[in-house]
């Protein structure tokens, strides 16, 4: 996929300018309620016309003010999946499913309805009514709808945020499966910052109606820690599981962590706050925690109350916060090394 925006349009008071290029399949627009991203993911979609620009997908033209094209959207085959799953009342799940599929054009791509209907368990909910599903279920039949309807990008606004916490993590392994399989390009529209880093590599800021240039979700993540009240949040993937009575050890790419054991103990997506992690210069004696690691220290980072300490642990990165305090009386600098020391209850399974 290759996408260039050049675009500008006029909302009362607001205007949103969007100039970038992207080419990324994984791809995130990160940015506050009000900063310009529905309006840009309406500009994409054609449900918006443009005051002005140019807008190309693969190197066929969608919109060019100067020369007076502009394609209508069921000509651009680009899906949106939107917050709150838009279904048809009137057709039960497997008709909505096909609704799009009947009326594309295939490309030989795997998105075939039994392959989409596998991919996210939906055999079970074909026969029903829309209107009885649950608010995760309805995304689900709304990405298969999407996926079916044989498009060249999937735009995802908002997808998530209707849902609880612990819904939301259920869905995100669909729609991570899903989109994996089908290798289908896709730009994942978020205020959250957690789900961006779930679902993508690359994300791209807006404030103000203005884009920024795109970086790894990553190091968006990062350059953020210290400047929000609320923790960062590492995200391991924990592999192989050992039981060990009430824990279970985990490879850590080449580390062992320790994590306590569910039922039953599974590999996935592990959680662990960058407030939940202690900083020692040297290897404690004695210490209830489980999870004792060497790192070396990569950078640090002052905010107004707290200090950013960035670890490399064998080749895997920790991010653990710290009182400014603490950060002069150990003399943490690049360079150095620590014990990065957390319990095994601090390890909390997403997946």
């Amino acid at each position: 996929m290759n996408l260039r925006v050049q675009i500008t349009k006029q909302l009362g008071d607001f205007t949103c300018h969007a100039d970038c290029t992207i080419s990324h399949h994984k791809f995130g627009v990160f940015g506050p309620s009000g900063s310009g991203k529905s309006t840009l993911m309406a500009m994409l979609a054609g449900l918006i016309r443009p005051d002005s620009g140019v807008i190309t997908l693969s190197g066929e033209t969608l919109f060019d003010h100067y020369k007076g094209i502009n394609l209508p959207p069921e000509r651009r085959r680009i899906a949106i999946v939107f917050q709150h799953a838009y279904l048809f009342p009137h057709l039960n799940v497997e008709n909505n499913l096909l609704y799009g599929y009947r009326r594309s054009r295939s490309d030989g791509t795997p998105a075939t309805p039994t392959a989409v209907i596998d991919m996210l368990h939906l055999q079970p909910l074909l026969q029903r009514g829309v209107n009885k599903l649950s608010g995760g279920e309805r995304q689900r039949v709304a990405l298969g709808r999407a996926i079916l309807s044989q498009p060249r990008l999937i735009l995802l606004d908002e997808p998530l945020s209707g849902l609880d916490g612990s819904l939301k993590y259920q869905i995100i392994p669909y729609l991570q499966r899903a989109f994996e399989r089908c290798n289908l390009p896709f730009i994942f529209i978020s205020h959250s910052l957690e789900e961006l880093r779930l679902m993508t590599d690359e994300v791209m800021s807006m404030n103000n109606g203005a884009t920024g240039e795109p970086m790894s979700t990553e190091t968006l993540a990062r350059s953020r820690v210290g400047n929000d009240i609320e923790e960062y949040d590492n995200l391991l993937e924990l592999r192989e599981p050992l039981e060990c009575g009430n824990l279970v050890r985990f490879h850590w790419g080449p580390t062992e962590v320790t994590a306590l054991r569910t039922t039953p103990a599974t590999a996935g997506t592990y959680r662990l706050s960058s407030r939940d992690i202690l900083l020692f210069k040297k290897h404690p004696e004695a210490a209830s925690a489980r999870n004792m690691l060497s790192c070396t220290v990569r950078d640090t980072k002052d905010s107004d109350w707290l200090s950013t300490i960035e670890l490399d642990c064998h080749g895997n990165i920790l991010i653990a916060e710290i009182v400014p305090q603490s950060l002069t009386e150990l003399d943490i600098r690049p360079g150095s090394t620590v014990i990065a020391v957390f319990k095994a209850s601090a390890l909390r399974r997403l997946w």
